[in-house]
């Protein structure tokens, strides 16, 4: 333990030393104002600033300057309106010379002032430290004294402080021991030991989605009050750091709204579900209240709340139960799919049916010949893959298949994806079929509203309910509570109803978990498609196909987004692979569809070179996919297509866990503006960016800076993450890379099935905004702008003055996993893992330019000292602004004002 941290007594421990690793030095010592403590602002390898870093981890976002430092005791903050979150301020030049002011980046920075220089505009935050001119890098000599630490001890010290403050290193050190997680096989002799290879990552992922649940603290909320359609109350707030948990809330999930101050006598909490989260154009969650229709609620009250995330583990719990039930059950599967799922050799087995000249059902879409194929073939087989590349009908092949299926079997078929969206959309369709459809949908999303609301089961109930039933419902409604003897009647019809209505069904929807709900407890099902299964873990889909399916068909494109597994370690262990992929690798071939019906042929050419062979066919024309009254200065007309090279930097962005790029925001508000202009309907445009902090930036410059005189037609334009758009299109799709960075770090760029989402969303026409020095050390990127510079649009300039990109583009590049599409997983389950969370996860360190280390060695004597504001210096004329003198720099000194130019080559003072 000593060799691995140094010898703490060789260091004289001050008070005011950096917390990660005892650097003393007040001139690179920075305080966290709201921990109170000190951080210095140099590196760890891999990673941000010391400071940065802690920031980053425990959402704190207020900073001090050391009082013994060259600029002395200062809170950094933004002059005009006091915001005091490091990763939104920045600085600019006043108009006289000797001052810089600091702004934050909007609204203030975007504010026009005759008294300063908005458009150079920097963030403090470079390379993910603060600027050497705020806080210096430590010393040399300082680096040798220090303490070593690594970014895993740093997360592992964050975590431990949020339960105890006084925690250190070493303690924490010697009281863990790493869990150690065996990678999945791709073979297993039986059940059991299939089980004890996946239930261990099951179980540490339910554990590292409690603690970080558990490990959030939201507080002094603001609350606005309103009653929902069923009377419940609804508390509406914002969430400051929700784009920085690490878990990700969705509509359903249970929360904790507790008030605890002076203005009610005794504390007040209350339970409620999310009904509602935050979008590109909303950035509040609505939470609807448990039975708080007869229960006091403050109302009156709108500050001074906190909650609480609740964590249920159902979804884990039916996973565990599912691997189980495989292992002890021998009739939970049917030989043949046990055989597969284990990935014994067995004689291949082939069902009956007679071949039909089509497939096709009338008044409903007509199938091309490789639907037809992959119907026949499934109908005749237990187990099947169908691979759906983007537009190809997969969701039309999928409600044929279990159509078809209806007319041959008489039992229940249990379809199943692993989201609501997905089963409500397919649902639909079987709707459309004319088929009795059941969707079952959990308790806690009753009331969400959806499109096939109609179908649940509670809706059913409802209408169907016997006299009793609905006289107690109706007692339930109005009073809150039933007595003991009314409950059990309650509870005893319902069972015999909901029984009744699903024996009437054909098919039963519900998510790959929901297939867990007790009410199918006892039911079998012969059939089972899951739709969109390489988005689910394999323990996910093990949970509907062990009620005792005899013939499994799993549609999905490998491709495409896989599953979201929290827990870097259990993902790299193998939890991360879709049953989909590990079927392939055992050596069953997807059937794939080969003909696409969203995509501009040139829109689709890449994406069927890269990751399908080349296979895809259009089944559009250029002609239907062309507006031929447009103007849009595409630099080759007839393919409305281009990467419009954009040179600007990425910066940090409100949460710290974030990207956003300025320079892409305006060139996206720019095309936006252009298209609607010629009349296209704002909700046919997308923008998709890869970064949280990218979206609400675009979204919020739209607002302020838009071109059009009716801005709400802004809001109309979706702006988000890939992930959101997986299986949806638009007619235009506009994508914000983001990343521009020296180090050529491109994050989870890198992933090339999330590329390969994004560049077949677009119907009509699709421009990618993006840095391409940066990207082009990317095998990846480096051949997808080879392909646009062939076609003749990759582009640079202004928007009506585009011209020829002549970058130099490098043809080796880094190579990614796969290379450029998705490799089945090797014999140790192990694969590329791309973090979408931690900032330790791009790249193996930010070198600074040759430029900014000549700027670093050279001022170590000669920073700027924050002067007091004087007439002559004035830039502003708030009063309330008059007193915040660290938004001022007074730089006195000609060499320092050379040096600053050179950072970047943007700074003037």
């Amino acid at each position: 333990m000593s060799e691995a941290f140094g010898d703490s007594n060789s260091m004289t421990k001050s008070p005011d030393a950096c917390a990660y690793c005892g650097i003393s030095g007040p001139d690179s010592l920075v305080k966290c104002n709201t921990c109170k403590r000190w951080f210095c602002n140099g590196k760890t390898s891999g990673a941000g600033s010391h400071i940065i870093t802690h920031t980053v981890l425990s959402k704190h976002q207020s900073l001090s300057l050391h009082p013994d430092s060259e600029l002395g005791d200062t809170m950094l903050e933004c002059y005009n309106c006091g915001n005091r979150n490091i990763f939104v301020l920045g600085f600019v030049s006043a108009k006289t010379d000797s001052v810089v002011v600091i702004l934050c980046r909007l609204p203030c920075a975007q504010s026009k002032n005759v008294e300063w220089n908005t458009a150079n505009w920097q963030s403090l935050i470079e390379d993910r430290a603060l600027l050497p001119w705020v806080a210096k890098p430590p010393s040399e000599e300082e680096k040798l004294e220090a303490k070593p630490i690594t970014s895993l001890q740093i997360t592992k010290l964050e975590t431990k402080w949020k339960q105890d403050k006084d925690a250190t290193l070493e303690e924490l050190e010697e009281a863990e021991t790493e869990e150690e997680l065996e990678p999945i096989l791709m073979r297993y002799s039986d059940a059991f030991q299939y089980q004890r290879s996946f239930a261990p990552l099951v179980q540490y992922e339910a554990n590292y989605d409690k603690q970080l649940k558990q490990s959030q603290s939201l507080e002094r909320l603001t609350v606005t009050w309103s009653l929902g359609t069923n009377d419940l109350h609804l508390a509406t707030f914002a969430l400051q750091s929700y784009d920085t948990l690490g878990t990700k809330l969705a509509v359903g999930d249970q929360m904790i709204l507790r008030y605890s101050g002076s203005e009610l006598a005794e504390p007040w909490e209350q339970s409620g579900f999310i009904v509602r989260i935050p979008s590109a154009t909303r950035e509040t969650f609505t939470l609807e209240l448990i039975d708080s229709k007869n229960k006091s609620v403050p109302t009156h009250l709108h500050t001074g709340f906190t909650a609480e995330l609740v964590w249920k583990g159902t979804s884990y719990a039916r996973m565990q139960d599912a691997l189980k039930r495989l292992a002890v059950n021998k009739k939970s599967v049917s030989e043949h799919i046990y055989y597969a799922l284990m990935g014994i050799d067995a004689p291949s087995v082939e069902f009956k049916v007679k071949k039909k000249k089509s497939y096709s059902i009338p008044n409903f879409a007509k199938l091309n010949a490789s639907q037809e194929n992959a119907i026949h073939n499934v109908l005749s087989k237990p187990l099947s893959l169908i691979q759906g590349p983007p537009g190809t009908g997969k969701t039309v092949t999928s409600a044929t298949i279990v159509y078809q299926l209806t007319k041959l079997h008489k039992g229940q078929i249990l379809v199943c994806a692993p989201s609501n969206i997905a089963v409500d959309h397919l649902a639909s369709k079987l709707e459309q079929l004319g088929l009795r459809v059941l969707r079952l949908i959990a308790k806690s999303r009753e009331d969400v509203e959806s499109s096939v609301q109609h179908l649940s089961l509670t809706e059913q109930m409802r209408k169907h309910a016997s006299k009793d039933l609905k006289r107690l419902l109706a007692l339930k409604e109005k009073n809150g509570e039933l007595s003991a003897s009314q409950h059990k009647q309650m509870a005893s019809l319902l069972y015999k109803e909901e029984a009744l209505l699903m024996d009437k069904c054909q098919v039963i929807c519900c998510t790959c978990v929901g297939a867990g709900d007790r009410r199918l407890a006892k039911r079998k099902f012969r059939t089972v498609l899951i739709d969109e299964s390489t988005q689910a873990s394999e323990p996910e889909c093990l949970i509907p196909i062990v009620k005792g399916a005899n013939q499994v068909i799993l549609v999905g494109d490998h491709q495409q987004l896989g599953p979201v597994i929290l827990s870097r370690k259990a993902g790299d262990a193998g939890l991360r692979q879709s049953l989909f992929e590990r079927l392939i690798y055992l050596g069953h071939m997807p059937i794939r569809l080969e003909v696409q019906y969203r995509m501009h042929p040139c829109l689709s050419e890449f994406s069927s070179n890269v990751f399908y062979d080349g296979s895809l066919q259009n089944g559009v024309t250029a002609e239907s996919r062309s507006r031929p009254d447009s103007t849009f200065p595409w630099p080759i007309r007839e393919m409305p297509m281009m990467f419009w090279a954009v040179f600007g930097r990425e910066e940090l962005s409100a949460s710290g866990t974030s990207y956003l790029n300025r320079t892409e925001a305006m060139n996206c508000e720019k095309i936006i503006t252009r298209l609607l202009k010629e009349g296209v309907d704002p909700g046919k445009i997308g923008v998709i960016t890869p970064y949280a902090g990218q979206a609400t930036f675009v979204v919020q410059y739209m607002e302020m800076n838009g071109s059009i005189a009716d801005k709400s037609r802004y809001s109309e334009v979706e702006v988000a993450s890939v992930d959101s758009f997986q299986g949806r299109e638009k007619d235009y799709i506009i994508l914000s890379c983001v990343r521009a960075n020296d180090s050529q770090l491109i994050g989870f760029l890198s992933d090339p099935r999330r590329l390969n989402v994004a560049l077949t969303r677009a119907r009509f026409g699709m421009a990618i905004l993006g840095n391409p020095k940066t990207l082009s050390k990317n095998l990846m990127w480096n051949r997808l702008l080879m392909h646009f510079r062939e076609k003749g649009c990759l582009v640079e300039g202004s928007l009506e003055n585009l011209k020829l990109c002549n970058i130099p583009l490098n043809r080796g590049g880094q190579a990614t996993n796969g290379e450029f599409g998705l490799a089945p997983s090797t014999a140790t389950g192990r694969s590329q893992s791309y973090d979408t969370n931690s900032l330790f996860s791009y790249g193996t360190g930010s070198n600074l330019s040759q430029q900014n280390m000549h700027f670093q060695d050279t001022a170590n004597s000669l920073w700027p000292k924050l002067g007091g504001r004087n007439e002559q210096q004035s830039v502003a004329s708030s009063t309330a602004a008059s007193s915040r003198r660290s938004s001022f720099i007074s730089v006195e000194n000609d060499e320092i004002r050379n040096l600053a130019r050179q950072f970047r080559g943007q700074i003037r003072f």
